[in-house]
């Protein structure tokens, strides 16, 4: 029945789609769809020029002009169809009338059913590109202004339209671009000596080269430079207006000949208007107003103090020390006028996060004609600010949460700009039904408490300005924070510190350096670890029916007991009270489970150091074609392995020192990332990324701590697979949760728009995780990467998505096919498990790169 009711739907749903594949439905009579473009220039193909087009075909899929059908589906007039239904049948209306009302039945008329599912089916839709001539007329215009800006100012071109049979049509575009005119020679007439004598000291830098392509672009450029130039340089009144270019062609010999003009400044006095050579600005006199706000009486100055040729001001009682405010201000006194400080001054004082956005005016100094004024206008934010949050999450171990965040914000705590920020966290949740005996549904809480202090500044006891110079924004971090968490098993307690430093080397580039970060994590239930990891506890019991002596070992039901019946038969596997010796496959598993449990429960000290650096060529929020390019250097456990020796803490030359009574984990790792779009016009974007990470043991430990290690799978990494649930290599992810100290991963997906909001993508991702200079020689076969032969267990997902844009984020779901399996042990690892059966179902929010 089920079938057969699937059936029918289908069926009905392709009548539907059916009865709107006539796409030519809303075309006029006389008129033609535009079905294709054909573009030739100097007789070939060209392909390039489509997107300057005013028309283009309507939108396919494969083919199929999937939204213009939808579109036709809708009635084109549905309010005149629904009066029309009554107007052939008044006995109908009456009964309707009699059951509702007249009032009732009009406003039927305004229903989804009858109105708003046309109006849905348009809005979604793509109404019919009908051939109209004046914009082919206004394509080849655009065409030939596109030419002419890049040197071909003799560019012609023609166009023919071609009807076909069915109300159907294609243009054909022919265009010849002509020889291509070069810059032949280039004079300046420049009638501000400063500006001429600024001009000549940098002219090698110009855009503008003989013998190059005219481009129109090029003098834009040119134009922009100069101006950011000379206004860099005390040219506080120069506009990009008064740079203008004067050409001269030369069909004959495609040469034209460029003249620069650089006018005067144009004053402006009533009516009338006069010009006079630029000045060249200095800063004669900074001011700083330090509390700008609604509640002051603007009209006397209560407070000031000269700091450095600095004036401060406030109108009540100054509260910040002159220093944490100078030091965020680059206009000083007796420098040249400049745009970039003024950037920076603002960018510095809005980053320092207690004043709202920053104004900065100047006035010619009434006693220097030639110097002028800078009045820096600051607003407070106020000292103390709150907030809360509630959210709603997900993870692949709980299936419901609700966290709940409350937060003080304390500005200017020292009076040096500085900023605390106290949080207190808590979440309660649902997790799937591991160690859960009481089968409660909230089976998951945790709280936790986050204090974070930061300084403008970078806080060392030594000058830092020639490593770190002040332009770079640099500030220090410190932060502390606790939590504790009851989980479906292994409760933990965390605490964590760091004292962090961050700076802007140069636009778009970030670096950050931890000089320590320090995590201590102390597990509370550790007995509970088999009933928690029921993949390692089924392996073990699986054993124990094998190897088992002694009965204590088992419960009533002949399973080994939690914990005393695993912990009893594997320390009597370990201590060869059973068959089984050190060299069985048997044995060295056994270990490998032990091993891991040890791993997974002891307590872990970690105190490291470490280095990030990050570019990107990203402009701004629209921008589509840019890379990002990350790195991390990180190195653990070397502070606290000089601390062990120095205080004499190393038990034994075979055990592994301690601090405290806890043994610390020493590791380096390293990380690199680089992602990559390009912008295909027409809102559709190729991403790439690609990802390698590496932690490597070394000194004190023979692993990588596991929040250290590194998973596979997820709805930002190989979304075929759940997270954990990947590797390590070709093993088959015998584990709960997966994890090794080796990843490589990259992705690609193509984005594309349906329609409106509506965005979809294709996607295929690939990597794995293995692990290399590790304890892993326990684990199951194929999880140790082995050099290049590893390669082949690299996993390969690929899939579709679906996205909506809220414009402030995107939700995203994707749906990823197991491609390649490594772990397949049936010889067919290639697309045995692409189906929707064994697909993964992520959602998301924005997007994974």
């Amino acid at each position: 029945m089920r079938h057969a009711f699937a059936k029918i739907a289908l069926i009905i749903i392709i009548g539907i789609i059916y009865s709107g594949c006539n796409a030519v439905k809303r075309v006029p009579n006389r008129k033609s769809l535009l079905i294709d473009n054909k573009i030739t220039v100097d007789g070939e193909k060209d392909g390039v020029l489509n997107d300057l087009l005013y028309q283009k075909p309507n939108s396919s899929i494969l083919g199929y002009r999937f939204r213009l059908n939808l579109y036709n589906l809708a009635k084109k007039n549905p309010d005149s169809s629904y009066k029309a239904k009554f107007l052939n049948n008044p006995k109908k209306y009456n009964r309707q009338v009699k059951l509702l009302s007249a009032k009732q039945v009009a406003r039927k008329g305004q229903s989804f059913w009858y109105f708003g599912v046309h109006n849905f089916l348009k809005k979604i839709g793509e109404a019919p590109v009908i051939i109209d001539e004046t914009k082919v007329k206004k394509s080849i215009a655009r065409v030939k202004a596109y030419y002419f800006n890049n040197g071909y100012f003799y560019a012609e071109g023609t166009y023919k339209i071609d009807t076909l049979k069915g109300k159907k049509g294609k243009v054909s575009y022919a265009f010849t671009k002509g020889n291509v005119s070069r810059l032949d020679s280039i004079r300046t007439k420049i009638y501000t000596k400063a500006l001429d004598s600024l001009y000549q000291s940098t002219k090698q830098l110009s855009n503008l080269k003989k013998g190059e392509v005219f481009k129109t672009e090029n003098f834009d450029a040119e134009r922009n430079r100069l101006n950011t130039y000379f206004r860099n340089n005390g040219a506080f009144y120069f506009q990009q207006g008064n740079i203008n270019f004067n050409l001269d062609t030369i069909k004959s010999t495609s040469r034209t000949n460029v003249e620069m003009v650089i006018s005067d400044q144009n004053v402006r006095v009533g009516d009338s208007s006069y010009t006079k050579p630029f000045k060249l600005y200095k800063i004669s006199k900074v001011n700083i107003i330090t509390d700008n706000s609604n509640d002051v009486d603007k009209t006397k100055i209560s407070d000031s103090v000269a700091y450095n040729n600095f004036n401060l001001y406030s109108y009540k009682k100054l509260k910040y020390r002159p220093k944490a405010i100078t030091d965020a201000v680059f206009i000083a006194p007796g420098t040249v006028y400049s745009d970039f400080r003024t950037n920076l001054t603002v960018r510095y004082l809005g980053n320092l996060k207690i004043f709202n956005y920053p104004l900065v005016q100047y006035k010619v100094d009434e006693k220097d004609e030639n110097s002028l004024i800078a009045n820096i206008i600051l607003t407070p934010r106020p000292k103390y600010s709150f907030g809360a949050s509630l959210d709603f999450t997900h993870s692949n171990i709980q299936d419901f949460g609700i966290a709940a965040t409350t937060s003080l914000t304390i500005r200017n705590v020292f009076n040096r700009a500085e900023t605390l920020e106290i949080a207190a966290r808590g979440n309660i949740g649902s997790s799937k039904d591991l160690a859960n005996p009481d089968n409660t549904f909230f089976n998951i809480s945790e709280y936790g408490l986050d204090t974070k202090l930061n300084f403008p500044r970078v806080l060392l006891p030594f000058n830092t300005e020639n490593i770190i110079p002040k332009k770079m924004i640099p500030s220090t971090t410190l932060s502390f924070g606790f939590a504790k968490q009851r989980n479906i098993g292994l409760d933990k307690e965390n605490f964590t510190g760091s004292m962090t430093y961050n700076w802007t080397p140069k636009r778009n580039h970030t670096a950050r350096f931890d000089l320590f970060n320090i995590q201590y994590v102390n597990n509370l239930k550790v007995d509970n670890y088999f009933k928690v990891y029921r993949s390692s506890y089924d392996a073990l019991n699986e054993y124990g029916q094998q190897y088992n002596v002694n009965p204590a070992n088992l419960n009533e039901d002949g399973d080994l007991s939690i914990p005393d019946g695993t912990s009893g038969f594997v320390g009597d596997v370990l201590g060869g009270q059973t068959s089984l010796n050190s060299n069985d496959r048997d044995f060295k598993s056994i270990r490998s489970i032990e091993e891991r449990r040890k791993r997974l429960t002891e307590n872990n000290l970690i105190l490291a150091s470490s280095y990030s650096f990050s570019k990107t060529t990203k402009t701004s929020f629209t921008d589509n074609d840019f890379y990002i390019f990350r790195t991390k250097l990180e190195s653990a456990g070397n502070v606290l392995s000089l601390f062990a020796t120095a205080t004499k803490t190393i038990d034994n030359q075979i055990s592994k020192k301690r601090v405290f009574g806890i043994e610390y984990s020493q590791y380096f790792k390293t990380e690199l990332e680089y992602i990559r779009h390009w912008d295909f016009k027409r809102e559709k974007v190729l991403a790439i990324r690609g990802f390698f990470g590496i932690a490597i043991p070394y000194g004190n430990s023979t692993s990588v701590p596991f929040s250290r290690s590194y998973f596979a799978g997820g709805s930002n990494d190989i979304r075929a697979w759940q997270p954990y649930s990947l590797g390590p290599g070709r093993s088959g992810a015998i584990n709960d949760f997966n994890e090794a100290n080796l990843k490589l991963t990259t992705s690609a997906e193509m984005r594309f728009k349906i329609f409106n909001s509506f965005k979809g993508a294709l996607f295929v991702d690939a990597g794995n995780i293995w692990n290399i200079y590790d304890d892993g020689p326990y684990e199951a076969e194929g999880g140790n990467f082995e050099g290049i032969r590893s390669l082949k267990d690299i996993a390969v997902g690929s899939g579709f998505g679906l996205r909506y844009d809220l414009s402030f984020f995107v939700v995203r779901v994707d749906m990823g096919f197991k491609t390649y399996n490594p772990a397949d042990t049936s010889g067919k690892k290639w697309f045995r498990e692409y189906n929707f059966g064994n697909s993964v179902l992520n959602i998301g929010i924005n997007y994974p790169f």
